[in-house]
This record gives C-alpha cells, structure tokens and sequence, in this order.
C-alpha cells in the first residue's frame, strides 16, 4: 500500500460468516502483527490463505491515518497493489477522499465455493476507528485527542466551521459507521438541490437476469445498494429500503437496512432463481407494496437494468398509469446489455412520462465517485418533486 503525505498505519481484520470479528485477536496491527494465517509487516498485508481458518470468511485489508498527526486525514485515496504467486501484479486505487476520512477499507478476500476471491473496496470512515470498530465488532480504545495548541494558528483559523449532521444521519453513524461518508454525499446533493427538507419512500429493484452473475459475483451490486441505502438514510428515517429482484413472474421482495446491509444482497439473492428480469412484474410488486403501506409521502423507486426489458409495451403502461400516485421510476443502467429503451424514454417530443428518469451508471458503478453518483441519482428526480 501507498499513501501520499500522510503518515498510516495498515491492519488487517479477519471476519466470520457474519462479518464480525470472532474477537479482538481478529484485528491484526503493529502490536498484533499475525493471527491464523495473515500478518502485518509495514505497509503490507500477507494472507497465506491455506492456513486460515474455515471459520473465517473474510480477510478485510484497512488504511488508518496516524491519529497523534496533527489533521491526519486521507485526501488522496492509498494505492492498493496485489501480489499473487506467477501472476502479473494488480493495482487498485479509489477515487479520492473528500470528507474528512481517517480510516480506508482498501480491498475484501472472501470465500466463494472452494476459494477466495478479492474486491476493491475503498470505502472511507469520517467516523474513525471507533466507526470501524462499530460495523466489525471490535472493541478499541479512544483515538488520541490532539491538543488545540499543536495545531498551527493559521490552520485553526482557516478550518471550516462544525456542521450539524442531518436529522437522520445521527442513526447511520450508529449503525453504519461505514456509510456514514455516502450518506453525507447523498445529503449534500439533496441540499445543493433544494430538497433537503423532503421526505420519500426509497425502493430499489434490482436485475437478476443470469447476464448479471459476475456483477454480484463481484460485490458491485452490493455495493450500488449500499449507496442506495445511504440515499434513503437521508429521505426517509426507518433506516430500511425494499429491495425486490426482478426474476421471473414472482420477484423476490425483502429488504436491507441500516443494521444488516453488511453482505445483504449476496445473502438474498442466493434464494432467488436466475431470470429473465421480469421488469415489469417486479415494478407492480413495487406499486402493491407503497399503496399497501398507506404512505403520503412520494416514493422513488430506483430500478437498476441491466438489459432491454422483454415487454416494452408493458413497462410503458405500467409508467403511465403509476403517474397520478406519487411514484418517481429512476432506471439506472449497469451491465452489459442494451440499454436504448431506458435512454430514449422521454427522448420524444410527444413522450408523457414526467415521473421518469435513467441515468447511466457505467459499466462499473463503484468507479463514479459519491459526488457524481448521487447527482446522477437525484437530479431529475428533485425536479420532478419541485414541480
């Protein structure tokens, strides 16, 4: 791992089946350099992956700012580079940090089937290691506090003033320390566009059409839900989304919230049959459940596609007719199919869907930064509430 100019620490952390640690040993540090198969020396983590545990699931690699540096915080993202025996070196670096982040979770190893695979992470902590240690379980002591006197006068004076999180953050810094930066990402671009002050219900529907195996395969369909989830944290207060798959003629609804997003989508969609992406089907479940729920507040219902839907006549009655009842269908495209249906929706002058929007993900969601991101998310969708 490289970082420029900044003093920081590499850890490791080791996770079971429920992403906690199994106890404090899990964390492994300079104080702890080696437990069950990993070790930490400087800036590098090595995983000898047949001596680890089958109790451990994952192998979390983690970037920390040295807390006794004065204003110790990430603002250019490390450089990941991973090692394998007989293979060409991979390098990962995220976009970078704008939020005040002391803490960087750089890449995930996890168990699939009979081996291990890696994902880039590059998700950042405001929150520091206490945040950290809320969303894996470990217990660590309080960070060093820096006295005011060791910062120089001029730093003191230009630092921007204290901001108060927004109402409902407060719970996501309590039970998702980890979306903490996302979740003030969504709010800016919510305040930047007026609506700050408005309340929503947030869906999400996801494809599950068998195109679509290597993204959650690849935690990039976990990772776009997170993100979702952050945004919700931020218009509606229950700290839960609805997540339904769209698979076939009875898409699978359940839900991820605030306490359980962790690892969530690859725990459902495991129970779901891989599809045809049963578009249509899946935005009726997602009508039945806001009517049936009684909510005044509008509902969003972010639907990612990953290809063309097979009924094309369907979807477009189902978006006329869900018009009159407070509902806002953003399409977000990711995959590798043919997304020109979505794209071209309002592209007629003689288009009526005024409660529709796409926007286009890329291919890889996880590489637009959070600011882009949730631009992309919000813009049509505040001014279809400001109309």
């Amino acid at each position: 791992m490289a970082v420029q100019g900044l003093s920081a620490d590499v850890s490791a952390l080791l996770l079971g089946a429920d992403g906690k640690v199994r106890n404090d040993d899990d964390l492994i540090f300079y104080n702890h350099p080696s437990q069950d198969g990993v070790s930490v020396s400087g800036p590098t983590v090595t995983a000898d992956l047949p001596r680890v545990p089958a109790g451990v699931r994952h192998v979390v690699v983690v970037a920390s700012a040295d807390p006794l540096q004065p204003g110790a915080v990430f603002t250019r993202a490390p450089v990941l580079t991973i090692r394998q025996p007989n293979l060409p070196d991979l390098s990962f670096a995220a976009p970078d940090l704008t939020s005040g982040e002391t803490v960087v979770v750089l890449a995930e190893l996890y168990r699939r089937d009979a081996g291990w695979r890696i994902r880039a992470v590059g998700q950042g902590y405001a929150s520091g290691l206490a945040g950290l240690a809320t969303d894996y379980g470990v217990d660590v002591e309080p960070e060093p506090v820096v006295p005011s006197a060791s910062v120089p006068e001029p730093a003191r004076r230009n630092a921007p003033p204290a901001r108060r999180l927004p109402a409902e953050l407060p719970k996501v810094e309590q039970l998702a320390p980890r979306l903490l930066t996302p979740a003030r990402q969504a709010g800016k671009a919510l305040v930047d566009r007026d609506i700050a002050h408005r309340r929503a219900a947030v869906y999400l529907i996801l494809d599950h059409d068998s195109a679509m195996g290597d993204l959650y395969d690849s935690f990039a369909v976990q990772a776009f839900a997170e993100r979702v989830l952050a945004l919700s944290a931020n218009l509606d207060d229950d700290g839960s989304v609805p997540v339904i798959f769209s698979s076939g003629d009875q898409p699978f609804l359940e839900e991820i919230r605030l306490d359980n997003y962790r690892g969530r989508i690859e725990q459902l969609h495991t129970q779901v049959d891989w599809g045809w992406g049963n578009v249509a089907e899946a935005m009726r479940r997602a009508v039945r459940h806001y009517q049936e729920a009684g909510a005044t507040d509008p509902a969003v219902v972010i639907t990612q596609v990953g290809d063309e839907p097979f009924d094309k006549a369907e979807v477009r009655s189902l978006l006329q007719n869900s018009a009159a009842l407070g509902v806002f269908w953003l399409f977000v495209g990711f995959g590798r199919g043919r997304l020109a249906f979505y794209k071209n929706l309002n592209a007629s002058a003689s288009a009526t869907f005024t409660n529709v929007a796409f926007y286009d993900a890329s291919k890889n969601p996880g590489s637009v930064p959070d600011e882009h991101f949730y631009a992309g998310l919000v813009d049509a969708f505040a001014a279809w509430l400001r109309h």
